[in-house]
């Protein structure tokens, strides 16, 4: 416990006293010894290439390396009082402020488990009485640098996550402002549905969290899910670009010829879609959801519905839920050939529907969400309608 800390036949001044860190790169060792002759011999050997501190207890030690500057290597003795080195170890490794602070204990105890107790209790060496001052100079600053490229490699990690993480950001919002830009240039071809393309988000949203309720779809909507048909609902209509004016914007009844010109916008914007995600290296969900809902929204519970005249299950889920906003919204909004139905008419046009044009569990998650519709409607009004009041989303859609 008490042998000399440095034997003299092995050193090698010449090649040792060259400093192994520069001034700016002067790392702090803490010293652990009850012995004031041991921390004096130690400091002595390691001053002037390392900064040195030292404690006389494992109390002591704990506060330093705890505190505000806490050291960059620990070399601990084992035997002393109050607490030996290794609960002192255990305790540094405990403590979030001190556990990555390397621990080489330095010490007489010999024996095999001893020292195995010591890399038990968290030290990264184990070094003993006597030992070379070339020796012990060479394994601290083998774990300083360790230590400092570990350090480094975590600060670099944590950069680079960050700027990954900024860099998604970016992106995710990058695309989200062409979502909406590319639904825009669709709807900006009728005056009437300014707002249109929010309001079917909000309700879609809706929709698939109060659908989470029923245990046949919970497993089936995750959060990303949720935030996909949120984000890629606004794109149901992409294909009206394709559609003539003299269609789109005809006040009256269309012909059925016309009507047959119409339907073509959702085969239109699904096929766009689907040439977008078939050139992308890598398949893209968003864009594949996308092209679901462009493609699907105006097929029908029953078969009836077009392109394709899916039934059931085989529509996907997503414009199932689309499906039902869309109409929800062209129900209870004026439009050129239409004037807005009462929240109590157009619930009931969707009661009706359920198990023929709509899912009976979108319904039923339609009448769950019913309130949230309501809030929606009001806090997104197309510019035709004015601007949103602060009276009670009821009453508002009650009153137009």
């Amino acid at each position: 416990m008490r042998g000399q800390a440095y034997d003299p036949q092995e050193e090698k001044t010449a090649s040792m006293e060259r400093p192994l860190f520069t001034a700016q790169d002067k790392m702090t060792l803490l010293i652990v010894d009850d012995a004031p002759d041991n921390l004096a011999l130690i400091s002595n050997l390691l001053a002037g290439i390392f900064r040195c501190r030292v404690a006389t207890s494992g109390p002591k030690a704990l506060e330093i390396a705890t505190g505000p500057q806490p050291p960059d290597l620990i070399l601990l003795d084992v035997a002393m009082p109050e607490m030996n080195g290794y609960e002192v170890c255990r305790k540094l490794k405990e403590h979030p402020r001190s556990r990555d602070i390397p621990v080489i204990f330095l010490t007489a105890m010999d024996g095999e488990d001893d020292e195995a107790e010591g890399f038990r209790a968290g030290g990264i060496d184990y070094i003993t009485k006597p030992v070379s001052k070339a020796v012990l100079i060479a394994r601290v600053h083998a774990h300083l640098t360790i230590a400092r490229s570990k350090n480094y490699l975590a600060h670099k990690n944590e950069l680079l996550e960050t700027m990954v993480a900024e860099r998604t950001k970016q992106l995710t919002t990058m695309q989200d402002v062409i979502i909406l830009a590319m639904a825009s240039l669709a709807e900006a071809r009728d005056n009437d549905t300014s707002a249109h393309v929010q309001r079917i988000q909000h309700y879609a949203r809706a929709l698939a969290v109060a659908l989470r309720s029923n245990p046949d779809y919970a497993s089936r909507i995750s959060d990303e899910t949720v935030e996909l048909i949120y984000k890629t609902s606004p794109l149901h209509d992409i294909g009206k670009v394709g559609v003539p004016d003299s269609i789109l914007f005809k006040a009256g009844r269309l012909t059925v010829d016309e009507f047959a010109e119409m339907k073509k916008h959702s085969s239109f914007g699904g096929q766009t879609l689907m040439e977008v995600e078939r050139q992308l290296v890598v398949p893209e969900s968003f864009v594949r959801m996308a092209h679901e809902i462009a493609m699907y929204h105006h097929e029908r519970w029953d078969g009836s519905g077009y392109p394709l005249g899916l039934a059931g299950e085989n529509i996907p889920l997503s414009a199932r839920i689309v499906a039902l906003a869309d109409a929800y919204d062209a129900l209870t909004r004026t439009r050129m050939y239409k004037s807005p139905c009462s929240p109590t008419e157009a619930r009931a046009a969707v009661e009706r529907e359920r198990g023929r044009q709509f899912d009976p569990a979108v319904v039923d998650a339609f009448l769950v969400a019913e309130n949230t519709f309501y809030e929606i409607a009001a806090s997104f009004v197309d510019a035709a309608e004015g601007t949103a009041t602060h009276t009670d989303p009821r009453q508002r859609l009650l009153a137009q």
